[in-house]
C-alpha cells in the first residue's frame, strides 16, 4: 500500500511539473475535399504505420474532428454526448510524452514526459509503432452525482464510441491509417497520467501515415 501511495504521489508530482508545458495547436483545417460518403467508403482499420511523425496541423484537424468545439457560442462539440456531459478526454501519446487535449483552447497540455506508447499497446506490439496513440478516457465526475455508477459507465462507453468513430472518419478523409482498440495497460496509464478512479479508460486509436 505504501509503495502504491508513493507511486501515485510521484506521478502527481510529475504531472504538476509538466502541466505548464502546453502546445497551442494550429487551427484545424475544414477544407478537406473528401466527401463524407468517400470517407465512409474508404474507412478501414490498419495495423501498419509509416515511420513518419504526424505534424501538428494534421493532428489538430483529427482532434477537432474527434471532439472539438464546433458551436463556439454554445460550447458544443463535434461528437454527441450523453446529457451534454462532454465526459470524454483525449490523451495524445507520442514519443516525446503524453498530452491532454483541451478542445476549448485547442491546446495540448503535457502531463508526462515518458513515451507511453508501449503501455497503450499492451500485448499488441504493432500498436507501439504508430507515431501517435489517442487514448479516450471518460470522466465520470461530469455526470450527475446521483446517477448510478453503472449508468455512468454505459454512457461513457457510448460517448467514447462516438469520438472514436469521428477519429476513424477523419483519418479516412485525411489519408491517415488508424485502428480502434480496447487493449491497453489501463492501471499503468492511470498512474502515469495522474488520474484517479473517477476516470475510465475505454478505447484508443493509433494514427499514422500508411506504410508503403
Amino acid at each position: 500500500m505504501r509503495t502504491k501511495i508513493l507511486t501515485l504521489a510521484f506521478a502527481a508530482l510529475m504531472t504538476t511539473s509538466c502541466a505548464a508545458q502546453s502546445v497551442k495547436l494550429p487551427a484545424p483545417s475544414k477544407a478537406c475535399k473528401t466527401t463524407l460518403m468517400e470517407a465512409l467508403t474508404n474507412r478501414h482499420s490498419t495495423r501498419e504505420f509509416a515511420d513518419r511523425d504526424i505534424p501538428d496541423d494534421v493532428l489538430s484537424t483529427v482532434l477537432w474532428s474527434a471532439c472539438g468545439i464546433n458551436r463556439p457560442s454554445e460550447g458544443k462539440i463535434t461528437a454527441p454526448s450523453a446529457l451534454n456531459a462532454q465526459d470524454i478526454i483525449v490523451f495524445v501519446i507520442r514519443k516525446d510524452g503524453a498530452y491532454r487535449y483541451d478542445p476549448k483552447d485547442n491546446t495540448l497540455t503535457k502531463v508526462s514526459s515518458k513515451d507511453l506508447r508501449k503501455d497503450v499497446a499492451g500485448p499488441q506490439k504493432f500498436a507501439a509503432t504508430a507515431p501517435v496513440s489517442l487514448v479516450l478516457v471518460s470522466d465520470n465526475s461530469k455526470f450527475p452525482e446521483r446517477m448510478p455508477a453503472q449508468a455512468k459507465t454505459r454512457m461513457g462507453v457510448v460517448d467514447a464510441g462516438y469520438v472514436s468513430e469521428n477519429i476513424c472518419l477523419a483519418c479516412s478523409a485525411l489519408g491517415l491509417s488508424t485502428v480502434p482498440r480496447m487493449t491497453m495497460k489501463s492501471d499503468v496509464l492511470k498512474t502515469e497520467l495522474g488520474l484517479d478512479d473517477n476516470y475510465d479508460f475505454i478505447i484508443n486509436n493509433q494514427i499514422g501515415y500508411p506504410k508503403k
